[in-house]
């Protein structure tokens, strides 16, 4: 009988280890972004070096006031890209019934042309009989033969009389409401079209600003953001880990699941680009909508849709392949894969990589599959 599990499980730290010895393993994890192994205590300086850093790097709260900013400014541009991504599917659907209303219309038009036709000529048939209508023409008749024969055809022509008309009131009425409707659907678009500019724009601000604020750090600061950068995220990813969160996640991941995290590992070392899907660049909702477009499960476009539209399983009943929301506004998602990690596409000047599933504000868990 084995040893009870309980007691050969390792800590949140322990798995922690074993994870960064596999990341580590995969040259293109090296990139920056991920925050997923401890950070390497920084090594005591000698005299004269200590003396030269001084001179050159500022206190480490000033530099963690740039690293909140670059923060803010990055996810402010998330927020947008999010935006943007909304705007541009929209887009794709209101073109497309536009396309369609387009195509009502045409084929609309032709009915009603061919419904005129046939009203014509029976104007032009009663027409050549006198002008007088098929009922008085049969109660002129001298024949009773004639009137009995003539009857039926009388009352199949009424109702054919009546049938036409009910069937060139509602061609017009159909050809004028899919006219309000194609109407409609190019203002949503225009509508969209402004949204979308403006989240552009915003995207670009934001990080412009955040690469002009990096710009005026020199090599030193630098390297020392970066490594306060991986230290607040390892210092969220225990203080998760350490909730014993682990002990609770058995699940495994589905067929599906499994489909979905091949692809997402696969995209692994290639750049962030907001609003893209692949198949060279992707953003954080690009990455997580194809990887389950792979699996055969199209899920929302955008992080915030995931969200809104996916079911939502509590974090102990999580597998790989589900989706974890990051922030309060949904402007974030990653890729579960097991053992405390994630997949994602973080942020622009990063590439996709692996990190700690709690380095970040988890708002909540979505299911694709379900």
């Amino acid at each position: 009988m084995g040893p009870d599990k309980h007691t050969v499980r390792p800590s949140g730290r322990g798995i922690l280890a074993t994870a960064v010895t596999v990341v580590c393993a995969v040259t293109v994890l090296a990139a920056p972004g991920t925050a997923f192994a401890a950070p390497s205590p920084t090594p005591s300086p000698t005299a004269s070096a200590s003396a030269g850093a001084s001179a050159t790097l500022p206190p480490d709260k000033d530099l963690e006031a740039v690293r909140e900013k670059l923060d803010d400014l990055y996810h402010d541009a998330a927020v947008a890209t999010d935006a943007y991504n909304a705007a541009e599917e929209a887009a794709q659907k209101q073109s497309a019934e536009i396309v369609d209303l387009a195509k009502k219309i045409v084929k609309g038009q032709q009915k009603l042309d061919e419904l005129k036709e046939r009203a014509g000529r029976a104007a032009a048939a009663q027409y050549r009989t006198g002008g007088l209508p098929d009922t008085a023409q049969l109660i002129l008749s001298d024949s009773p033969s004639e009137f009995l024969d003539g009857a039926g055809r009388v009352l199949q022509g009424q109702r054919a009389t009546k049938a036409l008309i009910r069937e060139l009131t509602q061609t017009q009425q159909d050809l004028k409401q899919y006219a309000a409707d194609a109407a409609s659907q190019w203002n949503r678009l225009e509508a969209g079209r402004k949204a979308k500019a403006a989240a552009k724009k915003k995207i670009k601000q934001r990080i412009a600003a955040a690469e002009k604020l990096e710009s005026t750090l020199e090599k030193k600061q630098k390297e020392r953001l970066a490594e306060l950068e991986r230290e607040a995220a390892y210092k969220a990813q225990t203080a998760w880990l350490d909730t014993g969160i682990l002990d609770e996640i058995h699940t495994k991941a589905s067929a599906a699941g499994k489909k979905a995290v091949a692809f997402a590992t696969a995209q692994l070392g290639k750049p962030y680009v907001w609003g893209a899907e692949g198949p060279d660049s992707y953003d954080c909702s690009g990455l997580t909508s194809q990887a389950w477009a792979s699996a055969g499960q199209p899920i929302p476009r955008t992080s915030e849709e995931q969200w809104k539209q996916l079911k939502h399983i509590d974090a102990k009943d999580m597998r790989p392949g589900d989706l974890i929301i990051y922030y309060d506004d949904a402007s974030h998602v990653a890729m579960y894969i097991g053992d405390g990690a994630i997949i994602q596409a973080p942020r622009p000047g990063r590439t996709v990589s692996i990190g700690g599933a709690g380095s970040m504000p988890i708002l909540g868990v979505v299911r694709p599959d379900a």
